[in-house]
């Protein structure tokens, strides 16, 4: 059961958005990560976002990984107060969000 979930996960391409202009193949996310990567994207136009459900595709565990220079002069809490405030709705029902919130170098 293991080694299937793991070989799924490491099968699945990771999208980063790398540029501003640059749209990640959102076809490849599972339903809940395109949600997720849509807002995300909306809200803070990231130079970087990753998006991961890392529960085995049942959507209770999500990994985040964001820079945008929304953050700059915010601090660390403050950073994850507006993405939790942006996922609010898509987060009530899931049992674990790990968030990484990056300022882009100048």
């Amino acid at each position: 059961m293991l080694s299937a979930l793991l070989a799924r996960r490491l099968a699945r391409p990771v999208p980063r958005l790398q540029f501003r202009n640059y749209v990640a193949p959102t076809q490849q996310l599972t339903e809940g990560e395109r949600t997720i990567y849509q807002k995300l994207t909306e809200r803070f136009s990231p130079s970087t976002l990753r998006v991961e459900d890392v529960s085995g595709g049942c959507g209770t565990f999500y990994q985040i990984e964001i820079a945008s220079d929304a953050f700059k002069d915010l601090s660390t809490v403050k950073q994850h107060r507006l993405v939790n405030e942006t996922l609010k709705k898509d987060i009530e029902g899931i049992h674990g969000l790990q968030l990484k919130t990056i300022v882009p170098q100048s």
